[in-house]
């Protein structure tokens, strides 16, 4: 590339600490031209454009046909909450989250419950409490959210209209025994309710005919009799349910199953304590 070359200059800083001389052939008396004309282009001078300097090289624009654009895809992931690794060691990850209600029971321990409201959090979603033991879940709310209130704890029959919208989903979590009320919430859009059970009682039939989702710790035998009954569960995954660990659960619908293995973080474990099934 040449070196670029500039029109002198009527005067200005010279090495010898003076003014220059000015252009020679220009009368003294003549005024000086407006600041904002533009000089005029030396021969072989690239012209440049205002604000851009010199123009670079241009390619041919990229332009695509609207007959092509029902042929474009996104490919997206799972979403959701991650529960833990399922039996091939990958990430099980359960979508609490919807643009549409959905209810879920889950007859396990407070202590997965509350891991459960935790990692909502994390994700970014409001959880309500709906609880007959609010001492269980001050200190969580508490811890829940980084000083945010992002967990608000409320009495039976006492919880409001949670207004959740896209921007700012919610999960409701009944904790409200094993013969909980009927749910004074109506259901909304980006709002899931996860009804938790210590065990099934009477009502249990009923609510698991209901659920979309049901996820099981520990069962005793009479109690899986009743679950594989009314999920239609195989033979040998209902004979599995009476042995799961403390941190295992059973995630299903009365079309599939899934066995995960929940694993806590320092964090959880710190604040909930170990894995449990009793409380």
């Amino acid at each position: 590339m040449s070196t670029p070359t500039y029109p002198p200059q009527a005067g200005g800083w010279t090495g010898d600490g003076g003014w220059g001389a000015a252009r020679p052939g220009r009368p003294s008396h003549l005024p000086s031209p407006e600041p904002d004309a533009a000089p005029a282009q030396l021969p072989g001078q690239r012209r440049s454009h205002a604000g851009f300097g010199l123009r670079g090289p241009r390619g041919d624009r990229h332009l695509l046909p609207k007959e092509s654009l029902g042929q474009l895809s996104l490919p997206v992931g799972d979403d959701g909450i991650v529960i833990g690794v399922d039996p091939q060691n990958q990430p099980a990850v359960l979508s609490l989250l919807r643009p549409k209600p959905l209810d879920v029971l889950l007859v396990g321990s407070l202590w997965i419950a509350q891991l459960l409201a935790l990692r909502a959090v994390a994700v970014g979603a409001r959880v309500a409490v709906e609880t007959a033991r609010a001492p269980a879940w001050t200190q969580m709310a508490q811890a829940a959210g980084g000083g945010q209130q992002s967990v608000s704890v409320h009495d039976v029959r006492q919880i409001a209209p949670q207004g959740p919208s896209v921007s700012s989903p919610v999960l409701v979590v009944r904790d409200c025994g094993a013969q909980p009320p009927r749910n004074q919430l109506a259901p909304s859009p980006w709002q899931g309710v996860a009804t938790v059970l210590p065990f099934l009682g009477p009502k249990a039939p009923r609510l698991l005919n209901r659920a979309d989702l049901v996820g099981l710790q520990r069962l005793s035998p009479q109690e899986t009799e009743v679950v594989a009954r009314v999920m239609r569960l195989p033979r040998q995954v209902a004979a599995t349910i009476p042995t799961l660990s403390d941190n295992a659960l059973l995630w299903c619908t009365k079309d599939h199953q899934q066995f995960v293995l929940t694993e806590p973080t320092d964090a959880e474990t710190g604040l909930l304590g170990a894995p449990r099934r009793m409380d």
